[in-house]
Formats: structure tokens, sequence, C-alpha cells
């Protein structure tokens, strides 16, 4: 079943995502949060992804309509994103998703590079039941309200959160009783998972993280 863009309410304002719902017409939630691209077509193939396994799939258009493949108009549209909105619209999805019709109750959030980050933010404001961090950053100061499980996927030689800081944020948050696990891959590259970029997808990696990923979800949503 092919998704759709959706509205939903966002704090007294509306927001926009990608839903996409299983043939089977019933299933768990998860939030899919984009890159710093945007909500691009690679963001909405994982929600169909989802979609495909038995997931009620919603990826938030945190842009509100703007997407790029350039990586410096990228970088400033991540640092022109106001934060709270931001929340606000995950928020947002997280309430769309939970009541919706197709949702069959528990919600896990998935996130990549900026989503990475963002994946834990959404599980420290709303009580996600499964959280899974693909090469992103957060304070571990601020997650203090995680409920769930989390799982992160890091690369090995990511240019942009190194292993060493992963490392330190999976003892942090473990160090806060959350109960969680970091994968490190081999040989990877920050944004390994992203078929749409062969400068930087690894083919081994990305099936792996995305076994373990439906694995955990799997064992924590359905």
């Amino acid at each position: 079943m092919a998704g759709q863009i959706v509205s939903y309410p966002s704090n007294g304002s509306s927001a926009e995502g990608y839903l996409s719902l299983p043939a089977s017409g019933k299933g768990p939630g998860v939030i899919v949060i984009q890159e710093w691209w945007g909500l691009v077509p690679h963001i909405k193939d994982v929600a169909d992804r989802l979609a495909a396994e038995g997931y009620v799939a919603l990826a938030p258009d945190l842009y509100h309509g703007k997407a790029t493949k350039e990586p410096d108009e990228a970088g400033k549209m991540m640092m022109a994103l106001n934060q709270e909105q931001a929340a606000k619209d995950m928020a947002g999805a997280y309430d769309y998703v939970k009541a919706h019709p197709a949702c069959t109750g528990k919600v896990g959030s998935v996130g990549f590079c900026m989503g990475g980050g963002l994946s834990l933010t959404i599980a420290s404001m709303r009580p996600i039941d499964a959280c899974v961090d693909y090469y992103g950053m957060a304070e571990a100061a601020k997650l203090g309200g995680i409920k769930g499980p989390i799982i992160g996927h890091c690369a090995q030689n990511d240019g942009w959160v190194s292993p060493e800081a992963a490392r330190k944020l999976e003892a942090d948050l473990r160090g806060m009783g959350k109960h969680v696990e970091f994968y490190m891959y081999p040989g990877t590259d920050h944004a390994f998972f992203n078929d749409a970029r062969p400068e930087v997808y690894n083919a081994a990696a990305a099936k792996l993280s995305w076994d373990r990923t439906l694995a955990f979800f799997g064992a924590n949503l359905k």
C-alpha cells in the first residue's frame, strides 16, 4: 500500500508527514525521523519498508516542505531548524499515530543522522516503547525522560559522530539507568544505511542494522 502525505495537529498549529500503512490494516506505530536532507524519497522508502513489515509508519516533515540534495544547503537547513517546533511536530506525530485507528497501541521511533538524535529526543518527551538511533547524537543530560529501551547503530569511520562520542553517550545513558545497546559497524562511514547515497552506503552493514532494528521492534512493539 502506497503511503500518503497527511496533516496532523502540532501544538495548536498543524504539521504534515508521510504516512504508510500495513497491508493487514493494523499494527504498532513507528515514527521515522529524517536526516538533514528533509523528507526525501529515502525516508519515505524507510516508512514504506516498515509498513511492509506490519507497522503504521509516519515520517514527520520537520522542514515543512523543504528538502535538498546539496550538503551545504542541508547544513543550513539543519542549523535553521527550530528545535522547539521540531519537538512539537514530533510530539504531534506520536499523538497522531498513537490515536490512529490502524495503530494497535505501542509506538517506536527510528531516526537517521540529525533524526537519530531527534529519535532520542522524542523518546524523552513521549513514552516511546522502543527507540532506534542511527548515528545521531543528543545530550544525555536531556534524555532523563526516556522510558523504553534504546539501540544505536554507529559507523566506525564516522566524521560526524566519533566512535568515542557514541560510546560515551551509550555509557551515559546506561549510567542513567536506561536499557541501551549501541552497535558499531566496522569499516563504515556516516549514513551507511542510506542506499540513495552510493558513496557511503554499505549494503552488508545496512542489512545487519535493519535486521537488528526489526528484531528490536518485534520484541518491544508487537
